[in-house]
């Protein structure tokens, strides 16, 4: 009980943090970068340049330009269900595609590890010492029920005021049963951070309106897999995808700097699907005494 509650105590501080300012945006200093995946069916578009995209800012065209995205590294954030349903071979497999997954990054990328049951825990910092993350998969140990919102939260939380591109994937076999927070904080979190959210779960779980909420704001994907099997791919595909992703970047123009932006990419006059996020907070500029 003691350990449950110095957890809430901890995410509540959180929490706070967050509302308290957190302000990923600056429209003077940043710009503002954009993830976008763009496909035709299945197949993700290459060969795409910024004359081939229009991007408005509430609602009011900008200028943008193609960031190359070798680039930029990649800051990779696995947060790992560990309730005790993920006992024997499903906690064999996920460490697997964990393993599998980071071995997928370069030397430039870096990782973190956030592990949720009953409670949230951000076992490895974001680092470039990769065999620190994989040492930290490989010691996951299940136990509780499940607080998936907690520890996407605690996970968004590490991609605040960080440079990098930023990869949040979930993975969870079951439904919420132990988050202190509700889809709301989520989604304000989600609205300060530059990440891009991909959820795995299991086909034969009770859908998480929440969790798919969360990875279409932030302009990713809900995966689900028929069984622990399939998580070692799923987990390489969701990099490999994410690796053909564009990314835009503007300095907003004719809309004022605060408050939430809502961000709408096309490529018009092509039957193209476009992933991007939609929108996020702007800092406004601070008034001198």
């Amino acid at each position: 009980m003691a350990h449950r509650k110095a957890a809430w105590l901890a995410l509540a501080l959180l929490v706070w943090c967050v509302h308290a300012g957190a302000q990923t945006f600056s429209s003077r200093t940043l710009g503002v970068r954009v993830d976008v995946l763009v496909t035709d069916g299945h197949n993700p578009v290459a060969g795409l340049t910024a004359g081939d995209f229009e991007l408005r800012d509430n609602g009011v065209v900008q200028r943008i330009e193609v960031v190359d995205a070798h680039d930029i590294p990649i800051n990779a954030i696995l947060a790992l269900d560990t309730s005790s349903s993920t006992t024997g071979q499903r906690q064999k497999d996920l460490i697997t595609a964990g393993q599998a997954f980071l071995d997928g990054l370069t030397p430039v990328d870096r990782a973190a590890l956030t592990t949720f049951s009953n409670f949230v825990i951000p076992a490895v910092p974001l680092t470039s010492d990769l065999a620190q993350v994989r040492s930290g998969v490989a010691k996951i140990v299940p136990e509780g029920r499940t607080a998936i919102l907690d520890g996407l939260y605690v996970a968004l939380a590490a991609t605040f005021d960080e440079p990098g591109r930023f990869l949040v994937v979930v993975c969870t076999d079951g439904s919420d049963t132990a988050s202190w927070l509700d889809p709301v904080e989520v989604q304000q979190a989600l609205q300060r951070s530059n990440a891009v959210v991909y959820a795995v779960t299991s086909a034969d779980a009770r859908r998480s309106p929440a969790l798919k909420d969360a990875t279409d704001a932030s302009g990713g994907h809900m995966l689900q897999v028929r069984g622990s099997a399939e998580l070692r791919a799923t987990f390489e595909r969701i990099l490999r995808e994410f690796r053909t992703r564009y990314v835009l970047a503007y300095e907003p123009q004719g809309v004022a700097p605060g408050g939430f932006h809502q961000i709408d990419v096309t490529v018009p006059h092509r039957r193209l699907t476009i992933n991007a996020r939609r929108g996020y907070v702007g800092q406004a500029p601070v008034k001198q005494p």
